[in-house]
């Protein structure tokens, strides 16, 4: 190996010895990327067989909706990830009848015994009966429980 002899071919060198490495940290990165997509926890459960998924609709009472959409932005969504529950979408319809008044999710879990564990967990954490009180202290949120419908995903689910 031919090492520089002056001052420029010794920045030149290191200016190549630093581009190098940038390459090879790069590749490094694009590599692991490829490997562990930012969405998937290396914990997260390889088998999806077990893995359920939980479709829930909220019907609030009149005017109640920017409460709840409030509470699961800034607390809710935190306190399910804190009990081992995936959050994977939300959505507020678009219909008249809906658009004003509901909101639709849907959570992940290893499964279905996870999912009793994880609500259970859940429904005692003080921390989401401090948000929740303090959330409906001008007023009770929802008109009426949570309708809930748990599901499996199809082997030919582009998901899987």
């Amino acid at each position: 190996m031919n090492l520089p002899e002056n001052e420029t071919e010794n920045t030149m060198y290191r200016r190549s010895i630093l581009c190098l490495s940038t390459i090879v940290a790069l590749g490094l990165l694009i590599a692991g990327l490829c490997l562990f997509p930012a969405d998937v926890s290396v914990a997260q459960s390889k088998d999806t067989s077990s893995r359920v998924y939980e479709l829930r609709t909220y019907t609030t009472l009149p005017g109640r909706l920017p409460a709840l959409n409030k509470r699961f932005a800034d607390h809710t969504i935190r306190i399910f990830a804190k009990h081992g529950m995936k959050s994977e979408i939300y959505w507020n319809p678009t219909d008249d009848a809906r658009k004003d008044n509901t909101l639709i999710y849907v959570l992940s879990h290893d499964s279905q015994e996870a999912a009793d564990k994880n609500w259970a967990a859940f429904a005692v954490d003080p921390e989401w009966i401090k948000v929740r009180d303090a959330s409906e202290a001008d007023g009770k949120i929802l008109a009426k429980a949570p309708e809930r419908v748990f599901m499996k995903m199809t082997d030919y689910s582009p998901g899987k």
